[in-house]
């Protein structure tokens, strides 16, 4: 069990988020960066669909209420267990007392600490995840604030929680901001600025609904009047100003700008860990070469995790 002392720029419960209710204008939602989340609460036990915490930036602390097993992957945001290193993409033991702290941001965006049993919050359209456009999800309908408590699913905390500790994510996770990208229309298109001609600078207005780009403004044939139709994460839209929206995990289910292409789904979690005022870039890829790389994600993500007694490590970190 955790409690908030600090929430930071900006905490929130996430899960997988909630498929199937586009059609009453319900986005997904759900953890911006997936393969974190899935890997996160596979390394203390949980299923990758178990809710747990998405800190986005630095600043974020938690105190230890009851011992638990916790993991964190992600962004690299200076995580640390009473002001040591706490290592990530590893499942550790922490006993009641200890705290928890995000100092600062050092690589990515947005890390994700999963807690053995998973986050309990009321599930909403069969899930937990927060849904702040729409204050629903979570707690509350809202980002985490201090003094919040997260407690594991009833019933589902693990009585063992020593073996859980040791566990370890096998291979690196590639975060490098380099977006490929299948096209909507003809790429010829585009016209006066190629989207893969140069980076992208992610805007300050920016959140969980879309990173909007900044950089030499794109024109299209395309008409600018389009009757709205269905879009989903990982959709490029083009709004009069010819600036590009990427659409992330909280976007609307319609839209009505013109869409110039779409980044590959095995590619979102890159761009998730995008900051405003990071640049990221785009490639074109083929609908061959989008299969291959889903079908890698997945073999990734199905990997079993390096196992430990959790002894050893439980006290090397005193816990």
């Amino acid at each position: 069990m955790l409690r908030v002392v600090a929430p930071g720029v900006l905490c929130t419960v996430q899960d997988l988020g909630r498929s199937g209710y586009q059609r009453f204008g319900v986005p997904v939602g759900g953890a911006m960066d997936r393969v974190a989340c899935a890997i996160a609460n596979r390394l203390v036990g949980n299923l990758p669909t178990a809710a747990c915490v998405e800190i986005t930036g630095g600043g974020a602390v938690f105190e230890v209420v009851e011992p638990c097993v916790v993991a964190v992957t992600g962004a690299d945001l200076g995580a640390t267990l009473n002001g040591q290193p706490l290592p990530m993409w590893l499942s550790v033991y922490l006993t009641a007392g200890r705290r928890v702290a995000f100092e600062g941001r050092r690589s990515g965006a947005r890390a994700y600490l999963a807690l053995a049993g998973g986050v309990d919050a009321p599930l909403v359209l069969g899930s937990r995840s927060t849904y702040l456009p729409g204050g629903f999800g979570g707690l509350g309908g809202r980002g985490l604030q201090m003094d919040d408590v997260l407690r594991p699913v009833p019933g589902q905390a693990p009585r063992d929680l020593i073996r859980l500790a040791g566990c370890a994510w096998p291979v690196a996770v590639d975060y490098a901001l380099l977006i490929r990208i299948l096209p909507f229309h003809d790429p010829s298109d585009l016209r006066s600025a190629d989207l893969t001609a140069h980076p992208w600078r992610v805007g300050a207005s920016s959140n969980r609904i879309g990173l909007r780009l900044e950089g030499p403004p794109i024109q299209t044939s395309q008409s600018r009047e389009v009757i709205s139709f269905g879009v989903f994460p990982g959709v490029i839209q083009l709004p009069p100003d010819g600036q590009p929206i990427l659409l992330m995990a909280d976007a609307q289910p319609t839209g009505g700008y013109p869409v110039v292409a779409v980044v590959i789904q095995a590619d979102l979690h890159r761009a998730a860990q995008a900051l405003p005022g990071d640049e990221l870039r785009f490639a074109w890829t083929t609908i061959a070469e989008a299969t291959q790389a889903w079908r890698e994600l997945q073999r990734l993500l199905a990997l079993p995790v390096e196992e430990d007694d959790g002894t050893a490590l439980a006290a090397a970190s005193r816990g």
